[in-house]
């Protein structure tokens, strides 16, 4: 009786008894989704990335001078609150004018501005703080000479800013054996006689980059 219960037991311990750890696995939860890292911040930009790109250089073109008051120009000067001081003048042909207080004035060769800052220093002895103001009102004929070795030489309507190749054009161009390396202009200086002698060079005004050579009233241009 007892080897019976035994041999029940062990059978039932062979039918029943296996482990839960027999059984298979239950599969492993899915590992955490790691969050992406965040994209790098863009490298800040520079100036230079910034800066649009240069413009392209404008071609050169010569500036032209500021206007020089010359002889049978007439001018409008007005002097604040100083109505005996205002005057309607004609620059004389000697350059000169007449003033109130000033006397006589240079002022061919001067620009408006200059010939403005001139009667203020000079009003000072007998104004206070005077302002004065210079206006061309007409504009006289000019004239300017080419001579020497051109195939018109003689006088050369100056009728706006004309520069010593212009007035070349205008006299004819060169003879045959005109010495353009010698050119040069002959230039009264402004309330005197003297005369100044500007070398001119040809090589360099027929450069693109070179800076014009505007001619004056009374210029004289000389080709050897």
């Amino acid at each position: 009786m007892s080897r019976c219960l035994l041999l029940i037991v062990t059978a039932g311990l062979t039918l029943t008894g296996s482990p839960a750890s027999a059984q298979a696995p239950a599969p492993a939860p899915p590992a955490a989704t790691q969050p992406a890292a965040p994209a790098p911040a863009p490298a800040p930009r520079t100036a230079a990335a910034v800066a649009p790109a240069a413009a392209p250089r404008a071609a050169n073109t010569p500036t032209q001078p500021e206007y020089r008051i010359g002889s049978g120009d007439k001018l409008q000067i007005n002097v604040y609150k100083e109505a005996d001081l205002s005057q309607a003048l004609q620059v004389r042909p000697d350059g000169r004018i007449t003033m109130p207080l000033v006397g006589d004035l240079a002022a061919a060769g001067q620009t408006p501005m200059q010939l403005q800052r001139r009667l203020s220093e000079s009003l000072r002895e007998y104004v206070a703080n005077p302002v004065v103001t210079v206006m061309v009102v007409e504009v006289a004929d000019r004239t300017v000479y080419v001579m020497g070795e051109v195939n018109t030489p003689g006088a050369v309507p100056l009728k706006g800013p004309m520069t010593v190749l212009q007035a070349l054009a205008v006299a004819g161009g060169f003879k045959e054996f005109a010495n353009k390396g010698g050119i040069k202009v002959l230039r009264k200086t402004p309330g005197s006689d003297r005369v100044e002698t500007i070398p001119f060079s040809y090589k360099d005004a027929v450069r693109n980059d070179a800076e014009a050579f505007y001619l004056v009233e009374g210029d004289t241009v000389v080709v050897p």
